[in-house]
């Protein structure tokens, strides 16, 4: 890398020897080493600025879009798209794993009429203790129940019961989830 600026490359070496050091630190208290703008912003914060739910955190790296109502407790993962463009409320102790895409519009009908139709704009509700796997995409105009379970990568485009166990592409119901003395416990269907 060619730096002609003294000072610039005076800063540069001073922002890898804070990555090494913030890093180290990251991989003794946490075995989890994360890129520099993770180490270096704080989740928690981001979330407060967003208005999100006491507790709720938010990565760096996910992509909000206009208003989305987090509840308490929320663990928002890395490299996510919250699109809160046509309402998007996620309710307490959810998860939104990594990878995850909340789509509240779409324009598949403006782009196909040539702009003759309007961009399409409707609201996504996801319960209380909902956890959202890895890689899913929820559509616009769904409504997620409370305790429900989506598996990694799947396709979410209709609603889901409270409850609910889901996975696939498109995503279908697989089984439900149960508690026995408080503790939830997977029923798989067969």
């Amino acid at each position: 890398m060619k730096i002609v600026d003294k000072e610039l490359l005076a800063f540069y070496e001073k922002l890898l020897s804070l990555h090494n050091e913030l890093d180290n630190a990251f991989i003794n208290d946490f075995s989890r080493s994360l890129p520099l703008n993770e180490t270096l912003l704080d989740r928690w914060e981001r979330a407060k600025k967003l208005g999100f739910g006491k507790g709720s955190s938010i990565y760096d790296s996910a992509m909000v879009i206009g208003q989305v109502e987090v509840g308490e407790n929320v663990w928002i993962g890395p490299n996510s798209i919250i699109d809160g463009s046509g309402g998007l409320v996620i309710g307490n102790y959810s998860t939104i794993s990594s990878g995850v895409q909340i789509y509240t519009h779409d324009n598949v009908k403006q782009t196909l009429s040539s702009g003759k139709m309007p961009i399409e704009r409707l609201p996504v509700n996801i319960g209380k203790n909902v956890y959202v796997g890895p890689n899913s995409i929820i559509t616009k105009n769904v409504t997620v129940g409370d305790f429900c379970v989506i598996a990694a990568s799947s396709f979410i485009n209709k609603n889901i019961p409270s409850n609910s166990i889901v996975m696939g592409q498109p995503g279908k119901i697989a089984g439900i989830v149960e508690f026995n003395n408080g503790l939830p416990e997977f029923k798989y269907y067969t």
